[in-house]
Order: C-alpha cells, then sequence, then structure tokens
C-alpha cells in the first residue's frame, strides 16, 4: 500500500482558525463533569463534517434530529461570541425551524440585525472539510463585524 493510496483523515487536515478554537470552546463549555477533557478538539466536533456520500444517505422526511438542531445552535453561538470578541457588541441569536427543516437564524447586536440566514434541508447541516467549516463561520463572523463597524449606533442600541 503506497502513500497515495491512503486515505486523508476525515475531514481533511485541522486547520488553524479562530472560529473552531470558538466552536470548539462552545462544545466544551456544556461538559460539566469532564468526560471531553480527554478528547482533542477535532473529536469533539466531529459531527460537524459530513462527506457527500453521507449527507446523500440522510433522509430529509420527518423531524429534524434533536443533534442536528444542537449542531446548529452551537454553530451560530460560536459566530455570536466571536462577533462578540472582535467587536465588544454582544451578538445573540434567535432562530425558528419548522418540522419540515426549513428555517431562519438571525443574530442581532443591540437594534442591528447582523446575520441573517434563511436554512434549508437542515437535517443535512455540516460541512465537507474543516476548512470549509472554518470558512463559513469566518466568513459569517467577519461581515458581522464589518456590518457593526457601518452601524456603531445601531449596534451599541
Amino acid at each position: 500500500m503506497t502513500a497515495e493510496t491512503l486515505e486523508s483523515p476525515r475531514g481533511g487536515e485541522m486547520v488553524d482558525s479562530d472560529f473552531l478554537k470558538q466552536l470548539a470552546a462552545v462544545i466544551r463549555a456544556e461538559d460539566s463533569y469532564g468526560q471531553w477533557d480527554d478528547k482533542t478538539d477535532a473529536d469533539t466536533m466531529a459531527e460537524f463534517i459530513l462527506t457527500k456520500d453521507e449527507r446523500r444517505e440522510i433522509p430529509i422526511i420527518g423531524d429534524p434530529d434533536p443533534d442536528v438542531m444542537w449542531r446548529v445552535g452551537k454553530f451560530y453561538d460560536a459566530v455570536g461570541l466571536l462577533i462578540e470578541k472582535r467587536s465588544g457588541c454582544m451578538a445573540s441569536q434567535m432562530q425558528k425551524m419548522s418540522h419540515e427543516g426549513f428555517g431562519r437564524i438571525v443574530l442581532i447586536a443591540g437594534k442591528l440585525v447582523v446575520v441573517s440566514k434563511h436554512l434549508r434541508d437542515i437535517h443535512r447541516f455540516g460541512f465537507e472539510t474543516w476548512a470549509k467549516l472554518a470558512e463559513a463561520g469566518d466568513k459569517m463572523v467577519t461581515s458581522a463585524v464589518d456590518t457593526i463597524d457601518t452601524y456603531p449606533e445601531a449596534a451599541r442600541g
């Protein structure tokens, strides 16, 4: 077996990202008994990685799995906390999901909506690689901080 035939790790190589560090911290904050202390950040966030084949196997009929809803919530919690770290404005999450897996998530800083995202097929929420997960979170945070910088009175109101 040559090195070329070996599979790369699931999700590819872990990337250095402020967003991934924040997401791991958000997840670890719920570990009140220390059961995840021996796990790596990649292990604690493994559910966020879905390959194309895994995504195809997930049915989109029926209520979204509670674990998926938990993942969505943690993703946007991490976005909100990183927005706060970078801007000084607390960004709180509000979400409304239908039982069919469609919905909307907004993050609000003061009187300003800094993130507004429509979601569909929530049953299949996940990312192919760590790089794509980090990119999605970092892009959202950067856009939100730019919005806060543009309208600081509304964000701090």
